[in-house]
């Protein structure tokens, strides 16, 4: 999954969440999608920064 795809993704959950439409049961698997994109989230931005630094060094 790329980063945009993730960003997407969690954008269309909080949209969900925000509309106050969603059973606990539907919430409950929704937070636990959106941690988990937001973990990838954050390994692309740190492996993205590593790449940076390590062009910045040059």
């Amino acid at each position: 999954m790329t980063y945009e795809q993730a960003i997407t993704r969690l954008e269309e959950i909080v949209k969900k969440i925000e509309s106050g439409e969603m059973s606990i049961d539907a919430l409950a698997s929704n937070i636990k999608e959106a941690k988990e994109l937001v973990e990838i989230c954050k390994a692309k931005l740190t492996s993205v920064e590593a790449e940076v630094r390590k062009c910045l060094d040059m």
